[in-house]
């Protein structure tokens, strides 16, 4: 069965131990220009989840929330039917992979995904698409992911995701201060992390306009093409190139028999 995580942010103190550990277990750099932490913290290449410090409000009165973002590992994930190399592939036990000896560089997942969530290695010669992978070998052995098990306050659950589906709607059930919706639950039809909060998930951040539709139902009917035009396209390419090269060569040809 799928894995998942419950994080509740009314949890969350914004220690940032989180963002150290998914560095550490990932060898990803501390960029200085790019902090994982505050009110401004970035997705990048390095920094794969970030905690991002909100001022809102709650009955009225001022407050700060927490928000620790990183992929949500969808149900029916919208990169990897994007892409048609099978770089990213979903495992039985949750995480959505990222194999870069497959990547082809084409980025359609980047434009697939609803969260904004996988980035480009920009600066880099060879660059490679980056995300959270859930750890995905900790996972597969039963164990929580980096992040979760060294979060100080209890925010994040993890177990089957039926299991802490099950613990988020007990959990806003019994106590009113949360808000009755379940991030992650219906979203893009389903993610494997999910979120509940005392705050609207829009004054948070959080996209809320997402279809509950899985999304790969939307593109699996034309992006199965995908590699036939990439293959038809580029022998029209080499077709042209083999066309005009010949014609030019004629050309060469008839212009030496002229000056003769």
């Amino acid at each position: 069965m799928s894995k998942g995580v419950l994080v509740d942010l009314t949890k969350c103190i914004g220690c940032g131990s989180c963002t150290v550990a998914c560095k550490l277990y990932n060898d990803n750099k501390f960029e200085k220009d790019s902090p994982a932490i505050g009110e401004n913290p970035k997705l990048t290449d390095e920094n794969w989840t970030i905690v991002t410090a909100k001022k809102t409000e709650k009955d009225g009165q001022p407050v700060w929330r927490y928000v620790k973002q990183q992929c949500l590992h969808c149900e029916h994930p919208a990169c990897a039917s994007a892409c048609f190399a099978k770089a990213f592939q979903k495992t039985e036990e949750g995480p959505v992979i990222y194999y870069p000896h497959l990547c082809v560089g084409c980025r359609y997942c980047m434009l697939a995904c609803p969260f904004d969530i996988p980035k480009y290695q920009w600066e880099k010669s060879f660059p490679l698409v980056t995300k959270c992978q859930m750890c995905s070998g900790k996972v597969a052995k039963g164990e929580a992911p980096a992040c979760v098990s060294v979060c100080p306050t209890n925010v994040m659950t993890f177990g089957e995701r039926d299991e802490i589906l099950a613990l988020a709607k007990k959990t806003i059930e019994s106590d009113s201060k949360y808000v009755k919706h379940i991030y992650g639950e219906k979203e893009a039809g389903g993610t494997d992390w999910i979120y509940i909060s005392d705050v609207p998930f829009e004054q948070l951040g959080f996209r809320t306009d997402v279809t509950t539709t899985p999304l790969p139902e939307y593109s699996h009917s034309f992006l199965k093409y995908t590699p036939y035009v990439i293959v038809g396209w580029g022998s029209l390419l080499t077709g042209m190139y083999l066309y005009t090269k010949r014609r030019n060569k004629i050309a060469q040809e008839e212009k030496k028999d002229v000056h003769l």
